[in-house]
């Protein structure tokens, strides 16, 4: 009886995942499939034709290039399935508060330190700044539905990190839906890794640490002081 509920609740394989999620993908979106078996008969028909040229009439060569390209369309027609259900899942996140914070802390590579709760955060609007430290310097991430609203939120930060961390490179972008200027959410993640490198491996840790020490930056609700608070009595 324990193997038979080990194994019901043993969860599914990377494999069996990666078809789950395939499967969803080419449900949902019908280019999908199209586009992913050209990109494994493209590969294929290309070398079976290399076969055909190099070694005309050649069975032995004409199996060697066919599996070649044959695996290697396969692998593209992979890719492609991933890029369009990563796709999907970015379009699901668009305009959800917190999009931005799940999608870096998968999309940040080994190298940047960054967390996925956000340094400041408005609790009326729900608009949020997050921080990144790498390679790139310190990156602040905006999210909201008012530029105006956020863009005052990462000036604020901002003034923070010159004063905690002077001389440091600071970039800023935002994600706020319908905006034209802020960064696509499928695409903050590359955006970010492509900035110019301006902070070696002990920077990163050093500043890191030391922006660390301010917190996050959440206001104080209005009518409550806190210099006159105090303890419950027993």
């Amino acid at each position: 009886m324990a193997k038979n509920a080990n194994k019901a609740t043993r969860e599914p394989g990377r494999f069996r995942q990666l078809l789950k999620i395939y499967g969803a993908t080419v449900k949902n979106d019908k280019g999908a499939l199209g586009l992913a078996i050209l990109g494994f008969i493209a590969p294929l028909g290309l070398g079976l034709g290399v076969a055909s040229i190099v070694a005309p009439g050649a069975p032995i060569a004409m199996i060697l290039w066919g599996s070649l390209g044959g695996v290697t369309g396969l692998l593209v027609a992979m890719i492609v399935l991933s890029r369009r259900a990563e796709a999907a899942a970015y379009a699901r996140f668009e305009g959800q508060p917190g999009a931005a914070g799940a999608v870096l802390n998968s999309a940040l590579r080994r190298g940047w330190r960054f967390s996925e709760m956000p340094v400041h955060i408005s609790p009326k609007t729900q608009e949020m700044v997050y921080r990144a430290v790498g390679p790139g310097g310190v990156v602040l991430i905006g999210e909201g539905s008012s530029r105006a609203r956020v863009q005052t939120m990462v000036e604020d930060e901002r003034r923070k990190v010159a004063r905690i961390a002077p001389g440091v490179t600071t970039n800023a972008f935002y994600v706020i839906p319908g905006d034209e200027k802020s960064v696509p959410l499928a695409k903050l993640g590359r955006t970010i890794l492509k900035l110019k490198r301006s902070l070696n491996r002990s920077e990163v840790s050093v500043v890191a640490n030391r922006l660390d020490s301010i917190g996050m930056n959440i206001p104080v609700p209005k009518g409550i002081d806190p210099s006159r608070m105090r303890a419950p009595r027993r």
